[in-house]
């Protein structure tokens, strides 16, 4: 699954097991080709894991909160926890590797 997340909705569906954080904004080039790369993983492996999508710029708090200091961010994360995070443009490889290294 795949969807932009308000603040309150990033809290309920973060602890919801393995969790995929892309922390972006609307104007930023390398984060609107993120979102279609994140379109092709979400086909790929949308039933292992959750991507949510983070407006850098409506999510403040999230944002200090997870120390993200750029975008394209991506956080994966299981129950809330962060695993790995990587800056900048991911090509769906890197990301789906990443994902099937944490899957259960």
């Amino acid at each position: 699954m795949l969807k932009e997340v308000t603040n309150a909705e990033f809290r309920e569906s973060v602890n919801q097991g393995l969790v995929l954080a892309d922390f972006f904004s609307s104007t930023c080039g390398p984060c609107k080709m993120l979102s279609y790369i994140l379109g092709d993983v979400d086909k790929t492996c949308g039933e292992k894991v959750m991507i949510l999508k983070v407006d850098f710029d409506k999510n403040k708090d999230l944002v200090e909160e997870y120390e993200v200091t750029g975008y394209p961010t991506l956080i994966l994360m299981r129950d809330g926890k962060e695993l790995v995070r990587k800056s900048g443009l991911q090509q769906k490889p890197v990301i789906v590797g990443m994902i099937e290294e944490y899957m259960d």
